[in-house]
């Protein structure tokens, strides 16, 4: 087990602090089709979450070598919580294994170790797609129930490069439709999923993130 004493240097993005309202807006998906991942149906109330759109772009820069190689690469997102909503704040990239459509974290204590020194939330996760289009796969699905489980805000951000029609995403599964689905189901690999009983699709679009131009982030490469 490898323990981190001290997290390699973080690149900080230099942003005013300050959260006003100008600087806020909701995040809105081009292209997105409602019948299959639109508007959200989740029935209960969830707290919104701010983050920083640089850092999808700073994200994309750093997985650009892998990209062009075909390789994904995933990083987990951590915020912190005031007055009810969440700050994004922290990007971790852990050491992992990649393949043209995987990416397995390795050494996650080192990721626990910066959350816990830090007493973040691990409220998502974000990961390429380099050559295929955006949308969330069998195997997406089920990395994402472990952290909506957890923390029913939480969301995963698809990074598609190469689709000319939306180059990122920002899902979580429906609840409690596709919670069901992906807790009574035991499958590995690549697989279908059955229908939510509910009559709704088993992830949708988020409506509860939105962008925060004055939100300052940090960014832990741990490759």
């Amino acid at each position: 087990m490898v323990t981190l004493s001290s997290p390699s240097p973080s690149l900080s993005c230099v942003e005013n602090v300050t959260c006003k309202s100008s600087h806020v807006s909701r995040v809105l998906i081009s292209g997105t089709d409602k019948n299959n991942h639109g508007e959200s149906s989740e029935p209960k109330i969830l707290r919104d979450v701010h983050i920083s759109e640089r850092l999808l772009e700073d994200f994309t820069e750093l997985a650009r070598e892998n990209t062009e190689k075909d390789l994904e690469t995933c990083g987990t997102l951590a915020a912190f919580l005031e007055r009810g909503i969440f700050y994004v704040t922290t990007l971790i990239i852990p050491k992992q294994e990649s393949t043209s459509n995987s990416c397995q974290a390795m050494n996650e204590v080192e990721v626990f170790s910066i959350q816990n020194e830090r007493e973040l939330y691990p409220v998502g996760w974000i990961h390429t797609h380099p050559s295929q289009g955006c949308f969330m796969s069998s195997v997406d699905l089920h990395t994402h129930y472990s952290y909506q489980v957890m923390v029913p805000e939480a969301f995963a951000i698809v990074v598609a490069p190469t689709d000319s029609s939306k180059s990122y995403g920002i899902f979580k599964l429906t609840d409690p439709g596709g919670m069901e689905v992906l807790k009574g189901c035991s499958e590995t690999g690549f697989h279908p999923h059955k229908e939510p009983e509910d009559g709704n699709p088993v992830y949708e679009h988020c409506s509860n993130v939105y962008k925060n131009s004055n939100l300052r982030f940090e960014i832990f490469d741990l490759r």
